[in-house]
């Protein structure tokens, strides 16, 4: 959307340069979803292995920015970050960005496609069609709503936290550790038993 209005030379004047922060977005999400692809292609798909070490990578880039933001090398403080573009948000930007697949791939590694952790205007769409919306048991409408609950709050709450604090790494670190503990669980989950039987 920013991108469009960016080359129609909309809202040039507060925004000069909001367009190039969505065009990183955009690239960087893509080569995001093409690692995070061949990476689950080439480790195996559903292996515990493969779940952990792909948070773990997500985890390890979001904590990054975090620690580039504390030691000074991209300002954080939000009265510092204007409507001017500084170009050196564009490595934060760019990282957030790559990482963020992950959990998409994740989601449909799961066969869990319904529940979208990206775009939540398909994830509401998706939930308001449902043929079995007002059914009593419909486990994929009870995922996509409480789908949308998770991001509502976390976004509520990273946008709380965040303006409380004048600072935009309190959520990094949250957002990392989290990561950080999935990626654990996956390393510790029980692995699935499989059962051969002959002639099958």
């Amino acid at each position: 959307m920013f991108l469009g209005l960016g080359a129609s030379n909309y809202n040039t004047t507060t925004r000069p340069y909001g367009w190039a922060k969505s065009l990183t977005s955009l690239v960087c999400f893509i080569l995001g979803a093409i690692f995070f692809s061949r990476f689950a292609s080439y480790c195996g798909p559903s292996r515990r292995s493969t779940l952990a070490l792909s948070f773990i990578i997500q985890a390890s880039i979001i904590l990054g920015c975090a620690i580039l933001v504390e030691a000074g090398v991209i300002e954080g403080r939000l009265e510092f970050i204007g409507e001017n573009i500084d170009w050196i948000h564009e490595i934060p930007i760019a990282l957030l960005s790559f990482q963020a697949p992950g959990q998409v791939w994740l989601s449909r590694d799961l066969n869990f496609a319904e529940v979208s952790t990206v775009v939540v205007s398909t994830m509401l769409y998706d939930f308001g069609s449902d043929p079995g919306l007002f059914d009593r048991r419909n486990s994929k409408r009870t995922r996509r709503f409480l789908g949308f609950c998770a991001l509502l709050i976390g976004a509520i709450t990273g946008g709380w936290v965040t303006k409380q604090s004048g600072h935009i790494t309190i959520p990094m670190w949250v957002a990392g550790a989290i990561k950080v503990g999935i990626a654990g669980a996956w390393a510790v989950w029980p692995a699935e038993e499989r059962v051969r039987r002959w002639g099958s």
